[in-house]
């Protein structure tokens, strides 16, 4: 439930605590629009798809990250899933992500994978899916969600972005996009 609080406020969802715990028993919610509660719904679906045991024991890599992605953007996006093929801009940020293109995003993805287990990794692998915005939406989210599959699975722990350091985060994210260097440091020194 703190996951998915949090994870709904980086993303900007206009959500309480309480509303949020509401939203996820199955109740009704006032003063918040359809979409912030679709997206709290999708989150708790993401976090119940990882958290499934034949999705727990299945190895961190693309199809699982295209399946959250599928699962977050539900309701939204046609294109849920699938690697986006038109050019996106960040708000607040100068960087335009490249086109991504799968057989690279794969390749990256096994690199990554196939180090040493580690916190590290999980950082790496949050940042990569975050930087390359390899869907046309929720990139936040997947890679969150992406990260922490790949963190409980090997029994590492979690990635959680506390609600009071959303701003930093976020101005750290943006250093990182345009500078590539200085804001990893932030994050694996932080985590």
């Amino acid at each position: 439930m703190d996951s998915i609080y949090k994870q709904a406020k980086l993303e900007g969802v206009a959500t309480t605590y309480s509303d949020t715990e509401t939203i996820i028993n199955g109740g009704k919610v006032k003063d918040m629009t359809p979409t912030d509660i679709l997206k709290v719904v999708n989150l708790k679906h993401a976090w119940e798809f990882i958290l499934s045991g034949g999705v727990i024991s299945y190895p961190t890599n693309y199809a699982v990250l295209c399946q959250i992605n599928e699962i977050i953007e539900e309701g939204f996006s046609y294109t849920a899933g699938r690697i986006r093929s038109v050019p996106v801009s960040i708000g607040g940020s100068s960087y335009l992500p490249p086109l991504p293109y799968e057989p690279q995003i794969k390749s990256d993805l096994e690199e990554i994978l196939s180090r040493e287990k580690s916190y590290d990794v999980a950082i790496e692998l949050l940042l990569y899916v975050m930087k390359k915005q390899l869907f046309l939406n929720e990139n936040k989210r997947t890679a969150v969600i992406f990260v922490n599959h790949y963190l409980i699975s090997r029994e590492i722990g979690l990635i959680v972005i506390p609600t009071d350091l959303v701003e930093e985060f976020k101005n750290h994210l943006i250093n990182y996009y345009e500078n590539n260097n200085d804001s990893k440091d932030f994050y694996l020194t932080n985590a």
